[in-house]
Formats: structure tokens, C-alpha cells, sequence
């Protein structure tokens, strides 16, 4: 039991601070906030100990100081996803390779030749190259990319559909069964209602069929947009209209057909499962007038919106002054750039797009890592620790294929002095934050999305659980 402390005992920020130093930890004013609000969280404890008597000593509570520092200081740390989520939008969706990005280092490190054309000497496009390959691996008329793909979807409604009676709004028409909600709360209406379009709902939650399209027509329809339903699916009595029927509908009324994708890629995979989803230029046969979807999901880039389609709407969109709010940096073209150069040799593509790496492992390969990595875990006189290998189940996360699981291998590990919500609390505090799930009352560290190279760092943080 700690020492009685009252609330004239607690440490002061000084000395506090002066603690985080000898500990090489940040310090001073850029973590004041979190020192406080571990000193103001013991206060209250205090006041709100019945029993009049608060057991804890100085040292713990500077040993709570430097984790919520130690946790909250950096707002981007490197981490080891064991969820099995591939695309994890709250890891950052896809990671880079560090072979891509110290390719493309010398870049920006440097003055580049962002828009300036060396056969010429004049001003250049920006995105140039960018654009020739999107259309070498799509088979587009024409391509351009934006900063996500929300921003893709509002371009493409904000820059191209128009009043064709000045007192009404366009009408855009978009089945009931498609007004997803995308990450971060932000809803298909609301992206047309910002956009300056009147969204025209049809059919039902799980029935569209094409004469709902056909008779929501009227002189002012200025587009249709389908939306793929990304991260869910409706089963059982459903009915909804492919891209291509919508794409001739449109065509025969004289105005676009939309598709906001919102995941896709140009790699045919191989995996079971995957191996069903369409790829880019298969999705673009069906002749919607824009495809859009996201660069950092399936595709395994930077977060971008990528726009394909027919010239004369890409050229249109270009033109609006809303692009330029939307446009990508240098940072991000030239990211963008190497990775596109990547997918222009598919046999090497998995060795230099991480994201295709993690879907294309097979369950053997997987199981094989975990118990590689378990035989090497050293538990002696800790029989309490619990560790098992179990075949599980990842996905692919992202908004693709919400209903695919992919088989993979997971370590289980329990404690009968543990709960798992402590346990998972302890992955996440330390220096390389470990990223785990429960499952079943126990945490699970799915393989699949473990690099090899995080392995050594992980064996060092089991090496500190069996002692902790």
C-alpha cells in the first residue's frame, strides 16, 4: 500500500517536468497539458475517496505522468497493426514502402521539375505523368486526382452538373440503397446538398430497379451518380442496377453517368476471394462517363481522390477553379507518381506495394511467421502467461469487400491476473504502439498484417510483458 497523499502533497509541474527530462522524455510546455491533466485526474481521486485515505505515492504518480506523456506526445507514431484489418483507416489506411519513398526522396529534397516542361522551357502540368499512366493502366479517355475521393465525388457533381432552368437546382438521381456514410461521419447527401445539386432518392433501401431511374427523370436531371455501398452489404431480397445498364440509360437521356467506386485498383489479385474484384479497367468497360474512387485503399497509395473518364468531362473539371483548392502538393504527386510506376510491372508489384503484399499472403505463409515468431518467445517460470496459435480470420477493411474474410493465423494470449482491456491497453502504451483485438476474452495478434520487419520489435515487447 502507497503512503496516505493529500492534495498539498501531490508533485508540482516543476517537478514533474524535471522528472520527464531524466527520463528523456518530452517535456515543458509541449506536454503541460498532459502532466496537468494526470495531476488534476489524482486531485479528484483524492476528493473522492470516501474514505478519506488516497493510496498512492509520488512515484506513481510520476510513473502516470510519463506514460499519458509517453502515449499523447507524439500525435503520429510509427505502430504494429495486429488487428488484421488490412486497409485500417485508423492506422492510416495504406502503409508506403520505404523503397518507394526513398526513391522518390531525392525529389523533394530538392527543387524539382513540378511544372515545368524541359523541352519547352515553359510553365507545365503538374500531374503530366501522372495522367499518362492513369490512362495506360485504365484504358481511359483521360484521368486526374484530387485530394480524396469525397473531394472527387464533389468535383465531379460541383463541376459538371448545371441548371437547366436558372430558378431550379440539377437533379442528380442516386438509389435509396446507396446514400452511404463514409469515414469521419460525412454522408452522401450532404456531399450533393453541398455540391449545389437536389438529390432525387429511388426505390427503396434493398430494391432499385431501372424504371425507378426512368421515370425520376425530368427536364431538370442533370446526372445520375451510383455509389458503391463500400463497407456493408445488404443481403437477402435485393435488387439494384449494374453500372452498365445505368451508363446506356444515361446515354439515351443525354446526360452523365456517374460512379463514386470508392475502392479500386488495377491489379487483378489472386487470392481467393479477391480475385473476384473487379479491377479498374474491367469497372471502366461498362462506360461510366467518371469513375472515381480512393488512392490509399486496394490501390496502396497516398490519400487521393483518382478521377477517369471521358476527356471531354476531365478537361471540364480541370478547367473549374475548384480544382485548385483540391489539387494534390508535391509531396503527395510525387508519392502518387512511384506508386503508379510500381503497378506498371505487375509480376514485381506485391515486392514494392505493401498493400498488395498483405492481401496476396497466403494462410500458410502467415502460419507459418506466428509460429516462427511463438517459438522464439522465451516464457520459463511465467506459466501464468497463456499463448496459443489459432487460425483466424482478417479483412480487408477500407471499404472493399465488407462480407470477405480472408484466412489467416493469430497468437492468443491471456492472463489469469490480466484483463483483456488492460492488456490491450499495455500493447498500445508502448514505445512501437501494438494494435491487437479481443476476441472470446483474450487478445488476439493476427499475422497477416505484421510486417517481418516489426517482428524483432515485437519479441521485445513480449520479452517486457513475461516480466511486466
Amino acid at each position: 500500500m502507497g503512503k496516505s497523499l493529500s492534495l498539498k502533497n501531490i508533485p508540482s509541474v516543476t517537478e514533474c517536468d524535471k522528472f520527464l527530462v531524466d527520463q528523456k522524455l518530452p517535456h515543458g510546455k509541449q506536454v503541460r497539458e498532459y502532466v496537468n491533466y494526470v495531476l488534476n485526474k489524482v486531485r479528484q481521486e483524492i476528493i473522492n475517496d470516501s474514505g478519506g485515505i488516497f493510496s498512492i505515492n509520488n512515484s506513481e504518480i510520476m510513473k502516470r505522468v510519463a506514460d499519458e506523456v509517453q502515449i499523447r506526445s507524439n500525435t503520429i507514431k510509427r505502430a504494429i497493426n495486429a488487428t488484421g484489418i488490412v486497409i485500417h483507416t485508423n492506422l492510416g489506411r495504406a502503409p508506403l514502402s520505404k523503397d518507394l519513398i526513398m526513391n522518390a526522396l531525392p525529389k523533394l529534397c530538392s527543387y524539382s521539375t513540378l511544372e515545368l516542361d524541359l523541352v519547352t522551357g515553359k510553365r507545365g502540368a503538374r500531374d503530366s505523368r501522372i495522367r499518362t499512366m492513369l490512362r495506360i493502366l485504365s484504358g481511359a479517355e483521360d484521368a486526374m486526382v484530387v485530394n480524396n475521393n469525397a473531394a472527387a465525388t464533389f468535383l465531379m457533381l460541383k463541376g459538371l452538373t448545371k441548371n437547366k432552368q436558372e430558378e431550379f437546382l440539377p437533379e442528380v438521381i442516386v438509389s435509396r440503397g446507396e446514400l452511404v456514410e463514409i469515414g469521419g461521419s460525412f454522408r452522401v447527401p450532404e456531399i450533393m446538398s453541398e455540391a449545389g445539386v437536389k438529390m432525387v432518392e429511388i426505390g427503396t433501401t434493398n430494391r432499385c430497379r431501372i424504371s425507378d431511374y426512368e421515370k425520376a427523370f425530368t427536364k431538370n436531371t442533370a446526372a445520375i451518380l451510383k455509389v458503391h455501398p463500400s463497407n456493408y452489404k445488404i443481403l437477402g431480397f435485393t435488387e439494384s442496377v449494374s453500372v452498365e445498364n445505368l451508363s446506356k440509360l444515361a446515354q439515351s437521356k443525354g446526360v452523365p453517368c456517374f460512379y463514386d467506386w470508392g475502392s479500386g485498383s488495377f491489379y487483378q489479385f489472386k487470392n481467393s476471394g479477391l480475385s473476384k474484384y473487379k479491377t479498374v479497367r474491367q469497372e471502366l468497360s461498362y462506360s461510366p462517363d467518371l469513375l472515381t474512387f480512393s488512392g490509399d485503399k486496394i490501390l496502396g497509395g497516398i490519400q487521393a481522390g483518382i478521377l477517369l473518364g471521358k476527356a471531354g468531362i476531365i478537361q471540364k473539371l480541370r478547367k473549374s477553379p475548384l480544382y485548385r483548392t483540391l489539387r494534390l502538393d508535391k509531396v503527395n504527386l510525387t508519392l502518387m507518381e512511384a506508386t503508379l510506376e510500381a503497378y506498371m510491372d505487375i509480376r514485381s508489384l506485391p515486392n514494392k506495394v505493401p498493400t498488395i503484399f498483405l492481401l496476396e499472403q497466403t494462410a500458410e505463409e502467415i502460419s507459418d511467421k506466428a509460429k516462427d515468431f511463438l517459438s522464439k518467445i522465451n516464457l520459463k517460470d511465467k506459466a501464468l502467461w497463456r499463448f496459443e496459435i489459432k487460425e483466424t480470420e482478417s479483412k480487408t477493411g477500407g471499404g472493399a469487400l465488407p462480407d470477405l474474410n480472408l484466412c489467416s493465423t493469430a497468437i492468443v494470449l491471456s492472463h489469469p491476473q490480466w484483463s483483456v482491456l488492460e492488456l490491450q491497453k499495455w500493447f498500445r502504451s508502448q514505445p512501437i504502439p501494438v494494435i491487437t483485438r479481443v476476441h472470446e476474452d483474450h487478445v488476439w495478434l493476427d499475422f497477416r498484417t505484421i510486417f517481418k520487419n516489426d517482428l524483432d520489435e515485437l519479441l521485445k515487447v513480449f520479452s517486457r510483458l513475461i516480466l511486466s
